[in-house]
């Protein structure tokens, strides 16, 4: 296929609304087919910056965040206000800590509701969860809750009107049950490995004189014995890994502490971590809980949305760390999201927070595959568009087709197919190599519950502590999307958040390459195919398009 020259602005083609009168004018769609796959490897300054690249000058999948800011981008546009419902933001973070949201018609530390919204002293934000840090995942709080009412029993001893409930917790209890057990014979398998690359690596170092010996090192030593050849066989190979062995043991100990915190946490049917905040989960009307500690109590714990937050918008330009999307955001703080799966009541009450503090857009970078009261959660999506507010939404890091029948939340599809509401934008994530690796491998997809995909792999942005690291997953590539849609309402207030999520959708840069689905290389599929608008979001056709819309 030829490639469209996107100065070629065509014909335009009217899109409806139903609640604007303001026209969307389509461009026509960039296709890439005949761009040459990218084969060099990205050098330092490209991994920082790969989002912002331009796919057709620099062959990177970004989103033209840099080439929309140098030739397009002119004036100064209007603040909008980005609410990042997470597990809490490092506020005072050198590259956040001018982006920040405040409440003005609150006064700090005084205890007093001082703008009637229900909050008190709530200045950047709320935190829903209060002192929680740990969670149970959504399935082990159904088994839980359940067990006693329903172990041992089959389907035929159930009443009808609890047969739905008894499917569901049986099926959460098997998931639990089989993800432990293979997460404890994972957990054994590392505590192995460990074990035999400390005695390894001491025998090594000893004969070396040094703990830190390269892999080149390691593979001139001599090896006269088995044991020496078994120890130069196990390092060798863990050295592909990382770039020492002491570097290694501190990666696999991260892991092997991550096993530990979710068969500890996570998988515990015995805790009740939310017995501390003293709220009945189950009474979506309890609303009194939780405080304006908006980083929550553990900085390490708020690492997930301070990355997602200076994703956002990071100070562009300030000569250090790393650029945010976007350039007139605030970040509203909503801590709802803990070390395990979040609660359907905190994420339906931070969404209202949310859009009733002056939240346009709202960034959602979690999801589970359970959810006990997943109608509050649609209620407050609904609410959110009845309010014009766009909520953009991480699909999911499972590898799976979301159109085969698995359901995350949350979601804006009550049948898994049918839309309820046109302000939510679901998000796939891309590789920083175009080619047949273009999806990530871990990305959810489905033509029918993805909208869209953009960068998400190995994605650089701060973490607390004035900090900054690579991270990746559908939850960074969200917040792109979300500094996208930040800066179109900026720029372009006329549009409604429905017509943003048309023009982000719409504005995308097509291609039809053979990509591996599932991070399976036997799964093969075009790109085109595997989202709603089967594109990668581009920042600068979505400008030309708003552009363009706004003068007719």
């Amino acid at each position: 296929m030829k490639k469209t020259v996107l100065a070629a602005l065509g014909a335009a083609m009217l899109l409806s609304s139903c609640d604007t009168t303001a026209p969307l004018i389509s461009i026509p769609a960039e296709n890439v087919d005949q761009l040459p796959l990218k084969i060099s490897e990205l050098n330092e300054s490209q991994e920082k910056s790969w989002p912002a690249k331009d796919i057709t000058a620099d062959t990177i999948p970004g989103m033209s965040v840099e080439k929309t800011y140098n030739e397009l981008i002119k004036g100064t546009g209007s603040s909008v206000i980005v609410a990042v419902i997470d597990s809490g933001v490092d506020i005072e973070h050198e590259d956040l800590d001018g982006v920040i949201w405040t409440n003005e018609d609150e006064i700090p530390g005084n205890g007093i509701d001082d703008d009637k919204n229900g909050y008190v002293d709530d200045v950047h934000g709320w935190n829903f969860l209060g002192d929680i840090v740990n969670e149970q995942l959504e399935k082990s709080r159904i088994v839980q809750k359940y067990d006693a009412q329903f172990k041992g029993k089959t389907l035929d001893q159930i009443p009808a009107s609890q047969k739905e409930l008894f499917k569901t917790y049986t099926e959460a209890k098997k998931q639990v049950e089989t993800e432990k057990e293979e997460l404890l014979q994972q957990k054994m398998q590392y505590d192995q490995i460990v074990a035999a690359v400390k005695s390894a690596h001491t025998a090594v170092s000893q004969r070396l004189g040094k703990e830190d010996y390269t892999a080149e090192e390691l593979q001139a030593l001599e090896a006269t014995t088995e044991m020496e050849q078994r120890n130069k066989a196990i390092l060798t190979q863990m050295l592909n890994y990382e770039d020492t062995i002491p570097e290694f043991l501190v990666m696999i100990n991260e892991q092997l502490e991550s096993m530990a915190q979710r068969l500890n946490h996570n998988y515990n049917l015995e805790g009740d971590y939310r017995a501390v905040l003293g709220d009945d989960p189950d009474d979506i009307k309890d609303t009194d809980y939780g405080n304006n500690n908006v980083m929550g109590p553990d900085p390490d714990a708020a690492t997930h949305g301070t990355h997602v937050a200076g994703i956002i918008a990071a100070e562009r330009n300030n000569g250090i760390g790393m650029d945010g999307v976007a350039n007139n955001v605030e970040i509203m703080v909503v801590r709802a999201v803990p070390d395990g799966d979040e609660r359907d009541k905190d994420i339906a009450l931070a969404i209202r927070y949310a859009v009733d503090n002056g939240a346009k857009v709202i960034n959602t970078s979690f999801g589970k595959y359970f959810a006990s009261n997943p109608e509050w959660v649609y209620d407050a999506i609904k609410y959110a568009a009845k309010k014009d507010v766009l909520i953009v939404n991480a699909a999911g890091n499972e590898g799976i087709d979301l159109d085969t029948g698995d359901t995350v939340y949350p979601n804006d599809q009550l049948d898994n197919e049918t839309e309820f509401a046109d302000n939510l934008i679901s998000v796939g994530a891309l590789n920083e190599t175009y080619g047949g690796k273009l999806v990530a491998s871990f990305s959810n997809y489905g033509k029918s519950n993805v909208d869209v995909f953009a960068p998400g792999v190995q994605i650089y942005s701060t973490i607390p502590g004035n900090e900054y690291e690579f991270l990746q997953g559908t939850s960074m590539a969200s917040p792109e999307v979300a500094g996208v849609a930040a800066m179109l309402r900026s720029y372009y207030p006329q549009f409604s958040a429905a017509q943003i999520k048309k023009i982000i959708m719409q504005t995308g840069v097509s291609t039809n390459i053979q990509v591996s689905a599932g991070g399976d290389p036997e799964n093969v599929k075009s790109f085109s195919q595997l989202s709603k608008s089967g594109k990668m979001v581009n920042m600068y056709n979505a400008f030309k398009m708003a552009e363009l819309s706004s003068k007719n």
